[in-house]
């Protein structure tokens, strides 16, 4: 059985996320062996650290933004040498607190990887504000491997970029989204990064 988005809430951010890789459509989410045989295509491996790994979070992206019918396809990954982290400013549509991806030497976390298509990662491209509030890039720090061990070779990523997107350090330490809710991460104080320490041609 499919899972509906009320399964998965958007708020408080970054949102809940299924336990495995899906498909998500018409406000539903398939784990892929239900699903059947996965889209094809032209599509990109996109890393995917915060909400844009909600189901709720896509549905709104197809209510606000344009984002089409199509499926849209989640690979659970496990990373190492990178981190989500907090960000030193705030989302200016709800003031929650965004997470930023950080060089963190040995931690693993769990995240996920759309299957992009050239049209999706156009409306990602709004949605992240790209040129004002992130860039997308290659990454080139750590490793990023799906739930049957594949690795991810450079797959592309939304960066923070300017003050507002870098990493907040508190007590010059950047403070890691896996380690405080998002109830504290509002009310941290500190300074942003000088950078993300990621290589990122």
């Amino acid at each position: 059985m499919p899972w509906p988005d009320a399964d998965f809430p958007a708020d408080p951010y970054p949102g809940v996320v299924p336990p495995t890789s899906f498909v998500h459509v018409d406000r539903r989410s398939y784990r892929p062996d239900e699903y059947g045989p996965l889209p094809g295509g032209d599509r990109e491996p996109v890393l995917a650290y915060g909400s844009n790994r909600c189901p709720s979070k896509i549905t709104w992206l197809r209510a606000e933004l344009g984002l089409g019918p199509e499926p849209v396809v989640v690979l659970r990954v496990r990373t190492t040498g990178v981190a989500a982290v907090w960000a030193a400013g705030f989302r200016a549509r709800d003031g929650q607190r965004p997470a930023v991806l950080a060089a963190a030497p040995g931690v693993v976390e769990e995240h996920a990887v759309w299957l992009a298509t050239p049209e999706q990662i156009a409306v990602l491209d709004v949605c992240e504000g790209r040129g004002e509030r992130h860039r997308l890039a290659r990454l080139h720090t750590g490793e990023v491997r799906t739930e049957d061990g594949t690795v991810i070779e450079a797959p592309w990523v939304y960066l923070g970029l300017g003050p507002a997107r870098r990493p907040l350090l508190v007590g010059g330490r950047p403070v890691r989204c896996a380690d405080v809710p998002q109830s504290v991460a509002r009310r941290l104080a500190g300074e942003p990064a000088a950078g993300d320490g990621l290589r990122h041609p």
